[in-house]
């Protein structure tokens, strides 16, 4: 009997395979073949949790199929491991890409192809997925669009590249030591990044003992890229923890879910973070002084014991929507003056 971590792969795959050439009723089979009749599947917003297979195809998949009709999944990274508490999780990142021939959550279509981000994220019990946790790019497709309403971003924004080595469709065996290691690695590195500010200065994170000195961070659209560790800190989190100095100061109302495969390393949870925007300069925002949550999904991957490469999603609508700012409702302001669409709601005519 093969391993767990690379049977759970293989139990994926077809639903895989169906989304490369996407066709609905073939994802629809592969996902009921796998999915426990009761799954949830927790998507970025404005989608929010739908209950069973075709609640989750009609809502998140239909639209976007009509949007792009030559939609196309394509994944560089799937592995898979148990967490330290024994949950068993397999771990996608890719992007969809296709023509975008049609509106989709009122985006205008570009006409040419596009593409969106993904991470997404299942939980198998006794072979069947329960759960997904899942976050699609959609700030990206509203920058390829030309209909991004908010700032722009400090760090640099592109079509975000797969693992430098190839290497992120993760092959059996499951290797049991090296997943604990890389998986600790990268809790090791978060136990110190956690340090600062409420312990002192950037020295307390040790930032050189994890990370490559050419690593790179790859965040969601709207905080965009950053290259080394200067990069990373200038673009994302200097700006960050200057507006929510409080990071992990409510690390009881959230739960982890990290795992190791090979030289890969994941966390998931919904949300993974709870901090208070009380300074400004994050993003633009305001010092509100509202708690908010965020969902942050993440991947890593260690080269010679450093992290080299690090692909960050965040819900940024969903942390906007917890403000009361309406990033849809912005974008159809930007659709008035575009021809096809009505003046009146911005939405395709």
């Amino acid at each position: 009997m093969t391993d767990a971590p690379s049977r759970h792969k293989a139990l994926l795959a077809p639903v895989r395979a169906a989304m490369y050439d996407f066709d609905q009723g073939a994802v629809r089979d592969a996902l009921a073949a796998v999915c426990a009749p009761e799954i949830a599947f927790h998507l970025a917003f404005p989608f929010g949790t739908m209950q069973g297979v075709s609640a989750y195809l009609d809502a998140a998949y239909a639209p976007l199929l009509a949007a792009i009709p030559d939609l196309e999944r394509r994944d560089h990274i799937v592995m898979a491991g148990p967490t330290p508490e024994g949950a068993d999780w397999v771990g996608c990142g890719g992007y969809y890409t296709g023509t975008f021939v049609a509106p989709w959550l009122d985006i205008p279509p570009t006409g040419h192809v596009v593409h969106m981000r993904f991470h997404e994220f299942y939980r198998f019990e006794k072979d069947k997925i329960t759960e997904m946790q899942a976050l699609w790019d959609i700030p990206e497709v509203m920058m390829q669009a030309g209909a991004w309403p908010m700032v722009p971003s400090l760090g640099r924004e592109w079509h975000v590249p797969g693992p430098a080595t190839c290497d992120g469709l993760v092959p059996g065996p499951y290797d049991a030591d090296q997943g604990q290691a890389t998986c600790q690695q990268i809790i090791d590195m978060l136990t110190h990044m956690k340090r600062h500010p409420s312990q002192g200065g950037p020295e307390v994170m040790e930032m050189e003992r994890f990370w490559h000195p050419r690593m790179t961070w790859y965040g969601p659209s709207g905080i965009g890229t950053g290259r080394g560790i200067q990069g990373f800190r200038d673009w994302h989190q200097i700006p960050f923890l200057n507006a929510m100095p409080d990071r992990g100061a409510f690390v009881e109302d959230i739960v982890y879910h990290f795992f190791g495969d090979r030289a890969y390393a994941a966390v998931t949870g919904w949300p993974n973070m709870y901090q208070t925007l009380t300074h400004g300069g994050w993003l633009g925002l305001p010092p509100v002084d509202k708690k908010i949550a965020m969902r942050s999904l993440d991947f890593w991957r260690l080269e010679r014991g450093l992290i080299r490469e690090n692909w960050v999603m965040v819900d940024l609508l969903h942390m906007y929507d917890q403000l009361g700012v309406d990033v849809l409702a912005r974008m159809r302001e930007f659709n008035k003056a575009r021809a096809g669409f009505d003046p009146e709601t911005g939405r395709a005519a």
